[in-house]
């Protein structure tokens, strides 16, 4: 099935006749034909060059990228335990390949002496930025250790695999299991919309005669904003926020043993600390860049969270008749409700106007506008769940870009969250021909019910506009190199297309486009857009201080000199006071079911959500500037950013669309920080 490209239309994978089984010897073999390729060029007679050796080793392992394509995207969006179970027996087998393959020694001469002889002149910046990270790699994978030291990088990253999977699978099997099960008397405050979801809930384990809650996004971010229930909003918020702290799940020695050999890694690397390690492949560059971005923005926004803080406790006592003390359980549940009282608008008053079918065409709508995309129903394409939908991609010459799969659903199978990610990346292949990405977005929106199509809330949008932000940055993509394209760019640039597209959800024009009853099929009337764009800053401070505490217990976790085998809930704490909104919860921990950090790729590199919105705050300013949905705008957007990858730094990329250097003041405007 796997060891040639699929024999599909634009070669689709035939989701529907793969099975688990196929999996495991797919890998094997893939394996074994990519140590064959790299064999061929580590031991070539002719002198190293970079058509023979960089561009050669770039496009090897072709049968094993389109196996893992699916394997991967598939673990985390339909697995189930057999899946689960092959991936525990493959990440060994695939860290070793992995290892095999940077620490093969004539290998790497031939890549060290392409670098050390490279002639830029000959050359253009997609080709050095492809060396570059090529050389970087090996580098940073061990090529240049000797004796013992290459062993024992060997058998961290063999560690290392296998334990920021179980991380990722500890948490979801903890948020699989956990159940609030409800009666009619303990839905005082609950909107329509969240009973109905949580009898549809029950009625899928086979009862009528209760409501389900679970942890998932949808189900519990709508428990804490509207039940009037603190007894419930309390028991719901510590399981979510004891989740593989304890029992069969537990997550804890993986925190710290997961941590220590990130720093015993850095080490090997010459690095004090992984953090240091790491953000050597980054905008920031260095930890201590990092952290000063960090606490300018604790310095710029703690004084308005102090305010918003003392506003919410008044309102929230107010409106109980008796003095609040505000508990973390509390903030989502008077936070809406000061929202709502300050600017009429809640995501109940605003489901209506979103309906999933019409967010769809809005999203899908927005890069029509503004990059002349079109999209179709794939009739031809296979789904690995029924729900999901496929759209053929074309330009505005009706040249094929890719396909755009869509996944909205919560499964028991499906990780919580939303993401983007590509069955088959954006390059071009030996002949030179455009292979076009295939492209899947997953998020775990709310379900319709048997009275209501899916009416989304308007976080829930913006959340599918982020998603989508990234797929077009796939989608666009015009590279020669699939190191180099789409998404393949520095963690702290990869957010800038995602958190640049959120913000045409706060402007008129855009919203007018799309958001209409589901019912009455009526506009969003005026007032309300004025109403949702007025309360856009309303919460601001806190969600950056949020955020902060995460980037910072993120450089705590990664920023330690010494192997740590304390107590977790200390290190959280001292890493968070600076920025803490509410006293520390005896029992709650962020860390063992951080998957950002410990089984999804950020660590070291959380804070680069606030790092891209700077830049994405200041990139739409041109916007505002221009014209929201200015031709010549979007044209020089899409030229210097989406379809660039990593073919030059990013910064330069950054400065060649804007004119020069980001700045903060986009995002305190923004923010209401400073007029």
């Amino acid at each position: 099935m796997f060891t040639t490209p699929f024999n599909t239309p634009h070669g689709l994978v035939p989701f529907e006749h793969i099975t688990n089984d196929m999996y495991e010897p797919a890998i094997k073999q893939a394996i074994a034909q990519s140590e064959a390729e790299v064999d061929l060029i580590a031991n070539n007679p002719e002198a190293p060059t970079f058509e023979n050796t960089v561009v050669r080793l770039e496009q090897s392992g072709e049968m094993l990228s389109r196996v893992l394509g699916v394997f991967y995207a598939m673990l985390s969006a339909n697995a189930d335990d057999q899946l689960m179970e092959i991936s525990q027996r493959m990440a060994p087998l695939l860290a070793e390949h992995s290892t095999a393959i940077t620490l093969n020694r004539k290998l790497w001469q031939r890549i060290k002496h392409v670098h050390d002889t490279f002639d830029r002149q000959a050359h253009d910046r997609e080709d050095w930025m492809l060396l570059d990270k090529t050389h970087r790699s090996f580098v940073r994978s061990g090529a240049a250790l000797e004796g013992a030291d290459r062993d024992r990088y060997r058998e961290l990253t063999r560690r290392l695999t296998e334990e920021t999977l179980r991380f990722g699978q500890n948490h979801l099997k903890a948020t699989n299991a956990y159940e609030l099960w409800l009666g009619a008397d303990d839905l005082a405050g609950l909107p329509e919309s969240t009973i109905e979801a949580a009898a549809h809930a029950a009625s899928e384990h086979g009862r009528t005669d209760a409501y389900l809650v679970t942890l998932h996004a949808p189900s519990y971010m709508a428990f804490m904003k509207y039940s009037s229930r603190r007894d419930l909003r309390q028991q719901l918020y510590m399981a979510y926020n004891t989740q593989c702290t304890t029992g069969e799940y537990s997550n804890m020695e993986l925190c710290r043993s997961i941590a220590n050999t990130r720093l015993e890694l850095a080490r090997l690397m010459g690095c004090d600390t992984f953090a240091q390690y790491r953000l050597q492949n980054s905008m920031a560059q260095t930890p201590q860049a990092v952290n000063e971005m960090l606490e300018r923005l604790r310095v710029a926004y703690q004084p308005a969270m102090a305010r918003e803080m003392e506003s919410l406790t008044r309102f929230a006592s107010e409106f109980e008749g008796h003095p609040v003390a505000l508990e973390p359980w509390d903030y989502s549940y008077y936070a809406n409700k000061e929202r709502d009282s300050l600017f009429g608008v809640n995501d109940e008053l605003l489901r209506p106007y979103f309906p999933l079918d019409r967010v769809i065409e809005g999203v899908l709508g927005l890069a029509t506008r503004l990059y002349g995309l079109h999209f179709a129903p794939c009739t031809q394409a296979e789904v690995f769940a029924p729900e999901v939908k496929v759209y053929d991609v074309t330009d505005r010459d009706g040249q094929w870009m890719g396909a755009l799969y869509t996944d909205f659903f919560p499964r028991s199978t499906k990780e919580s969250g939303a993401w983007m990610t590509a069955f088959r990346e954006q390059y071009r292949d030996l002949s030179g021909e455009d292979v076009r990405p295939l492209v899947s977005l997953t998020m775990n929106f709310t379900r319709p019910t048997a009275t209501k199509p899916s009416l989304l809330t308007f976080g829930e949008v913006r959340t599918f506009l982020h998603e989508f932000g990234h797929g077009l940055h796939c989608l666009l993509s015009r590279c020669r190199y699939e190191s180099t394209s789409g998404t393949n760019v520095y963690r702290d640039f990869v957010e800038l297309p995602s958190q640049f597209h959120e913000n045409f959800l706060f402007e008129r024009e855009f919203l007018d486009s799309f958001a209409r009853h589901y019912q009455t099929g009526q506009r969003i009337p005026q007032d309300l857009i004025d109403r949702i764009i007025a309360s856009s800053q309303y919460g601001a401070a806190y969600s950056c201080m949020r955020q902060l505490s995460f980037g910072m217990l993120d450089m705590a976790w990664h920023s330690l000199t010494q192997p740590y085998q304390g107590d977790i809930a200390t290190l959280e704490h001292n890493a968070m006071l600076p920025v803490q909104c509410f006293a520390p919860v005896p029992g709650c921990l962020m860390s063992p079911q951080f998957g950002h950090l410990f089984s999804g790729g950020y660590a070291a590199g959380y804070y680069g959500y606030k790092w891209a919105e700077i830049l994405d705050a200041d990139a739409f300013g041109r916007f505002q500037e221009e014209g929201i949905f200015n031709p010549a705008t979007a044209q020089l957007w899409h030229d210097c950013v989406m379809s660039r990858g990593s073919s030059d730094m990013p910064m330069t990329l950054y400065e060649q669309f804007r004119g020069r250097g980001p700045s903060i003041d986009a995002l305190l405007r923004r923010d209401g920080i400073q007029p």
